[in-house]
């Protein structure tokens, strides 16, 4: 019981690590708080400062959910594994090194978490994100849909019921934490991402 409540915390803690605002701090001297909409994740960060921040930040984003689900899965079984996954997912919604404060939406440390509890479906969850990026350009387009594929994922591929239900919460959570984008979607005023073209010199 003991060992489980250490996990659990443990994984709130890793989540409560606010890459965005510290890498940014770090390599920019910058807080991303203040830029761009404001978000501490790698979408803001990526439209901010370029590619190679952007995806430091989003592959700090993933481990922090998939380590502490994974080291709870292994040592204690996957309802310890869900507890602590989300409890990182938890951390990075209200982080513990911001005060409680708003952090961010969570996308990318679900995934992080169901790579670390379910592999399969965390993967077919990045599959599913990056084919819906790629055909869109939207990235909150690509959470909400790689988000709502997690329960259906889950299910389909025989996994007990704790990592189901865990998929159902995550998945409502992701898409609850978006609503503005949704919104800003029905009104066209969402930003896409801009496809990289290349010039060939006159």
């Amino acid at each position: 019981m003991l060992l489980d409540l250490l996990l659990i915390a443990g994984g709130y803690v890793a989540g409560s690590m606010p890459w965005g605002l510290w890498i940014v701090r770090i390599f920019r001297g910058e807080d991303i708080r203040t830029k761009g909409s404001g978000n501490i994740g790698a979408t803001n960060v990526w439209r901010t400062y370029g590619r190679r921040l952007g995806l430091t930040v989003g592959f700090l984003d993933v481990a922090k959910g998939f380590v502490p689900a994974f080291v709870a899965t292994q040592l204690a079984g996957h309802g310890v594994g869900v507890l602590a996954g989300g409890a990182a997912m938890f951390g990075h919604f209200r982080p513990l090194f911001l005060g409680f404060r708003k952090g961010g939406k969570m996308m990318a440390t679900a995934g992080g978490a169901f790579l670390g509890v379910a592999p399969i479906v965390g993967g077919l969850c990045a599959c599913v994100w990056l084919a819906a990026f790629g055909m869109t350009r939207y990235a909150s387009v690509a959470s909400i849909v790689a988000a709502l594929s997690l329960p259906l994922s889950s299910w389909l591929l025989g996994y007990p019921w704790p990592v189901i239900a865990f998929a159902c919460v995550a998945a409502a959570g992701v898409v609850l934490l978006h609503r503005a984008n949704i919104r800003r979607l029905l009104h066209g005023e969402e930003p896409r991402f801009a496809r990289r073209t290349t010039t060939r010199p006159a």
